[in-house]
């Protein structure tokens, strides 16, 4: 399993009740139903990652994240995540809130678009960064919502969410020294773990 999937895992009790939103290939879920009894759920636009989910026996529904999760009841999951598809949605502030109403708790990672090799390439090159991380130029990224850690996490505090764990890791997701002291200048990839309004 890829090293991102891994830490998220790793953060999932046994026995949950999971959704996934953009699960991709469904490698995650497949992995938690297998290691962990979990009762999971994907959710995914791509029709190509829909038949691979199937293939593996993956519960998954074809839906776009930008119409939203009002489909679900309040608390139908213990825990929901989305892997580095945040910095994607027209409206990531309105999804985290859905994701806290139909989950006890959510997941999310995201790319720091603060991290220092970005604000270094805009410095020197007064164009968009293409970093290891943010691979895609301006006009071909998939990604509409760059925001820093400190974006996010002040968008936590405004909507009162509980940060309950972070977990910041560079592009190789294993953890340093620099990317813990100062997380919005040296961490590539933040993985946290919320909780509803205290």
């Amino acid at each position: 399993m890829r090293p991102d999937l891994q830490i998220i895992a790793d953060l999932i009790s046994p026995s949950a009740r999971v959704l996934d939103l953009g699960c991709g290939e469904g490698d995650l879920l497949a992995w938690l139903r297998h290691d962990k009894g979990v009762n999971g759920y994907g959710m995914d636009v791509d029709p190509a990652n829909i038949t691979t989910c199937l293939e593996k026996g993956v519960n998954v529904i074809e839906h776009d994240l930008d119409d939203g999760l009002a489909d679900f009841a309040d608390d139908a999951f213990d825990m929901v995540v989305m892997t580095e598809t945040l910095q994607s949605v027209r409206f990531p502030d309105v999804l985290l809130g859905e994701m806290l109403r139909i989950g006890k708790e959510c997941i999310v990672t995201f790319p720091n678009f603060g991290h220092w090799r970005c604000r270094l390439y805009l410095g020197l090159h007064g164009r968009m960064p293409v970093v290891k991380h943010l691979p895609n130029t301006w006009f071909n990224t998939p990604n509409i919502r760059l925001c820093t850690f400190d974006d996010f996490e002040q968008l936590c505090r405004q909507q009162r969410y509980q940060i309950i764990e972070r977990f910041v890791v560079g592009s190789d997701y294993l953890s340093h020294p620099l990317a813990n002291a100062m997380p919005n200048l040296f961490g590539t990839i933040a993985f946290y773990r919320l909780g509803r309004p205290a």
